[in-house]
């Protein structure tokens, strides 16, 4: 039988592998919303693998702060998708 917290470790392990992934296409990527694409994934993965490790420790820390990160994250591609389309802040 499969213990549960190693069901978790494995699953954060596979995020971590696909943020390596992500970091590729942001380097690699042909145009800036593809970099930002990446970059959104990013965050996304972090915000996932912070939760999937609080519920693996028992630790409530990690999902709160995996709440502020993913509000900060959200503003942030809200700046960035700004900045592409061409606007200024005013």
């Amino acid at each position: 039988m499969i213990d549960l917290n190693t069901l978790f470790y494995a699953a954060a392990t596979l995020f971590a592998i696909s943020i390596i992934v992500c970091i590729f296409r942001i380097f690699l990527g042909p145009t800036a919303a593809d970099r930002s694409v990446g970059f959104d994934t990013i965050n996304t993965l972090v915000v996932a693998t912070m939760i999937i490790l609080g519920a693996a420790m028992w630790e409530t820390l990690f999902i709160d702060i995996a709440i502020v990160y993913a509000i900060l994250s959200f503003i942030t591609t809200l700046f960035i998708a700004k900045y592409l389309e061409g606007g200024v802040a005013e």
